[in-house]
């Protein structure tokens, strides 16, 4: 695709572990706009985190890495590497600044003061994850706030999202969703023991607001043999984990974090899958799922039902009630053709990276005017 503008940018994206992605959404969208971006002749540059990026990664290395320390403590990581990174990307020449995560939007004013507009993308309702303890809730919640004022612009991904900050705030946001590029794999999956669309997938990061539990215990009442396939992994809380591994009965397989052509291989070749998160916006593995072709059963919530546009299934926050849809779907493969058809348009039709691409480079284009 041609360029839309004639001019290049200095873009800097802050708030993320890095560059290439290795952890959650906003990882995938800081890889995925940073390797568009400079094909279209643009200076980017993400900052990254030192634990989660390495000298040796594959990246397009026409994206500049700044790699700055961190605290490894699941409070203090975002804000303390932000923190750091706004200070020196002041003393840069960054036109422009994409900060992700809305826990960031206490540093958002800063690099206006000299000069560089920013944009922030708040993704979903971070202070409604689980883990939060009431003063992480509070804060949050105060970062919400902030968000309405801190940054040049706001960015939501989801239509749900940009309501509440639309009724809550009266702030209108911009709303730029994820994409999907599933790359082409073959079905060779001895490596994880499995056969091509005879079994399930599951991929989150493992916190409790994603719900592997519920999948796990629902998982229990297949009568089909297909295995559940577990990818992900959670750095900060290995003993949630553990605690999985412990309640799972023995046809789960817990593949750890995967990525890459691994990664695609999975998910070209699920049989169904399973998206059971209850906060946040568009996710990007649902939307790479249904990319990919695959039948999606998903939580019903509102954002939930968006990113699917209907396109799939949906299951009641019980574990009876996805046992049964999962026994429903395996046994009706004319069902689930269907649904792989429909994913698979709604996502060409919604989530295709080069529009996502279209739509960040005029909102920065429009911030430096």
């Amino acid at each position: 695709m041609l360029p839309l503008l004639f001019r290049t940018m200095n873009i800097s994206i802050l708030g993320t572990r890095g560059v290439p992605a290795r952890y959650g959404g906003f990882e995938t969208l800081a890889d995925q706009l940073s390797t568009r971006l400079v094909r279209r002749g643009h200076q980017v540059t993400v900052y990254c985190r030192k634990p989660f990026v390495a000298p040796d990664d594959e990246f397009d290395h026409r994206i500049r890495r700044v790699i700055l320390p961190t605290i490894s403590n699941e409070h203090l990581d975002t804000l303390f590497h932000t923190f750091i990174s706004v200070l020196h990307v002041l003393f840069t020449h960054a036109e422009v600044l994409l900060i992700c995560n809305v826990a960031n939007s206490p540093m958002a004013w800063i690099p206006r003061l000299a000069g560089k507009p920013t944009a922030l993308n708040v993704d979903g309702l971070d202070r409604k994850r689980r883990k939060w303890n009431v003063l992480g809730q509070w804060f949050l919640h105060f970062c919400e706030g902030l968000a309405v004022f801190t940054p040049t612009r706001l960015i939501t991904d989801a239509g749900t999202i940009r309501s509440y900050f639309q009724n809550r705030y009266h702030k209108t946001s911009e709303m730029i969703a994820y994409g999907a590029e599933p790359l082409s794999t073959d079905s060779d999956l001895s490596k994880f023991g499995l056969s091509s669309r005879h079994y399930i997938l599951y991929v989150a990061r493992l916190e409790p607001e994603n719900n592997p539990e519920l999948v796990i215990r629902a998982y229990r009442d297949v009568v089909a043999d297909w295995p559940l396939v577990i990818v992900g992994g959670n750095p900060y809380r290995p003993a949630y984990v553990q605690h999985l591994k412990s309640i799972a009965d023995k046809r789960v397989i817990f593949t750890g974090p995967v990525y890459g052509d691994d990664y695609w291989k999975l998910q070209n070749n699920a049989g169904l899958f399973v998206f059971a998160g209850e906060i946040g916006g568009i996710h990007p593995a649902l939307v790479e799922a249904m990319a990919t072709r695959n039948a999606v059963l998903y939580l019903d919530t509102p954002t939930n039902h968006e990113t699917t546009g209907g396109c799939g299934i949906s299951f009641p926050a019980e574990p009876r009630g996805l046992a049964e849809k999962l026994d429903q779907l395996i046994a009706s493969p004319d069902q689930v053709d269907d649904l792989r058809e429909r994913a698979q348009r709604f996502a060409r039709e919604n989530y295709d990276w080069e529009k996502i691409v279209d739509q960040y480079e005029r909102l920065f284009e429009g911030m430096l005017r």
